[in-house]
């Protein structure tokens, strides 16, 4: 038994908003099958996308508080040019230059139209066949931890674990990257951006959220109430869900 990512969730307060940003910016569509905005591929709405890690973006009445989201994208470009042009595309639909202590580095961080922050990077090697989002990108206090926890919760293939990094991609070389990185700062607010997992059709959800359970995933009460997916928490309070097979 194993899970996959089926999207990455985006909480805002103007979901429909973020939905086109997005969209614009990585050239995908906007699609609204209900009161989310699910951002992927043009071309109609496929999910799970067989390929990319889809962006469903959903209302909430709170806005992003003042510190930095534990978990962001990563843009991939192909040349210096396409960084510059990307990044001046990106402030002309709403996005803002943001310093989160970065320093002297060679990718820009950015943060879309409610402040969840992003990276557009200098061109890197490993990410030429990514498509448009080179990493789903987490920190954490413990990189290796969370290599075990998520290695052994997915599918996916784990490439590097170091004391500073871990990245994980799905093992048919498609797609982003998962990477968690290295931060002295423990989360202290509610995620803003997690994953949602999902079972392959033939497997048991409750079997596979038990086995995250002794993976040492922990319950959690958002007021989500009587719902058909599970919110749960990895072994650093990361939030992420277990969707239900149609």
């Amino acid at each position: 038994m194993a899970l996959r990512p089926a999207h990455v969730i985006m909480k805002a307060l103007d979901a429909a908003a973020v939905g086109r940003f997005w969209a614009e910016a990585l050239g995908w569509s906007a699609y609204s099958p209900g009161v989310t905005t699910y951002v992927g591929p043009a071309g109609g709405l496929v999910w799970p996308d067989p390929v990319v890690v889809g962006i469903d973006v959903v209302p909430v009445p709170e806005p992003k508080t003042a510190t930095k989201n534990r978990t962001h994208l990563d843009l991939a470009t192909t040349s210096a040019a396409h960084q510059r042009e990307l990044v001046e595309r990106l402030k002309g639909l709403g996005a803002t230059p943001v310093d989160v202590g970065q320093g002297d580095v060679p990718w820009t961080v950015l943060a879309d139209p409610e402040g969840n922050e992003f990276c557009v990077l200098e061109p890197r090697e490993v990410y030429r066949d990514t498509g448009p989002v080179a990493a789903v990108v987490v920190d954490c206090v413990d990189p290796r931890a969370m290599a075990r926890f998520w290695d052994a919760a997915m599918d996916w293939t784990l490439h590097e674990v170091a004391d500073d990094h871990a990245t994980l991609r799905s093992a048919k070389g498609v797609g982003p990257y998962l990477e968690f990185l290295r931060t002295p700062d423990p989360k202290t607010v509610p995620d803003r951006i997690h994953l949602d997992l999902l079972p392959y059709p033939g497997d048991d959800k409750a079997a596979e959220v038990a086995r995250l359970r002794r993976l040492g995933a922990a319950d959690l009460d958002v007021g989500q109430g009587d719902v058909a997916w599970t919110c749960l928490t990895d072994p650093e309070g990361h939030e992420f869900c277990v969707l239900a097979t149609a």
